[in-house]
C-alpha cells in the first residue's frame, strides 16, 4: 500500500465542505502525484526559474471573512474549480488531496507555501465534478485561472 492508498477518500462536495467547516483553519488543497512524493522534501519548485521554494505550493480552503454568511459549499467549489485544470496541464497521476499545515511564505503566483504538512484525505473525481456543477449553476460566469493564451 502507498501513502496515497492509505488516505481516506472524500466522495462528495458536502463531505469536503463539512471538513472545512469543522476544522476552521489551516486546510489546503494540493494538486500533485500525492503525499508520498511530496513529503520527501516538502518543497515546491518555481517552474519559471527552477528555484526551490520553502514549502509545498497549495491552495487555501479556509473561508475568508469577507465571504460572510454565504454558502461554504460554493466557496469550496470555487477553490476546487479554479485549479481543476492542473491534472490536464501537469500530466498523468496529478490529483487533488487535502492537507493541513502552516504557511511559510508565498510562491510567485501568490499561492501559500505550506510546511509541517499533514495529509488528511484525497478527493474522488466526483468531488471535482460536483464543484464544476456548482459553479455552472451560478448566475455569473467565472472561469478557471487559466483562461487561454496570453497575448
Amino acid at each position: 500500500m502507498s501513502a496515497w492508498d492509505d488516505l481516506p477518500v472524500v466522495h462528495t462536495l458536502a463531505e469536503l465542505t463539512g471538513l472545512v467547516e469543522e476544522r476552521q483553519g489551516g486546510l489546503y488543497v494540493r494538486w500533485s502525484k500525492g503525499p508520498e512524493i511530496d513529503l520527501g522534501e516538502v518543497s515546491s519548485t518555481d517552474e519559471l526559474t527552477g528555484v526551490p521554494m520553502p514549502g509545498l505550493s497549495a491552495n487555501p480552503l479556509d473561508v475568508e471573512d469577507w465571504w460572510q454568511d454565504r454558502p461554504v459549499r460554493l466557496w469550496v467549489a470555487r477553490r476546487l474549480y479554479d485549479y481543476a485544470h492542473l491534472p490536464h496541464e501537469k500530466g498523468p497521476g496529478v490529483r487533488p488531496w487535502v492537507l493541513e499545515g502552516r504557511e511559510n511564505g508565498r510562491g510567485p503566483d501568490n499561492e501559500p507555501l505550506v510546511e509541517e504538512v499533514r495529509p488528511l484525505c484525497r478527493l474522488a473525481d466526483e468531488v471535482i465534478d460536483e464543484a464544476r456543477a456548482e459553479v455552472a449553476r451560478q448566475e455569473r460566469e467565472w472561469g478557471p485561472l487559466r483562461r487561454g493564451a496570453r497575448g
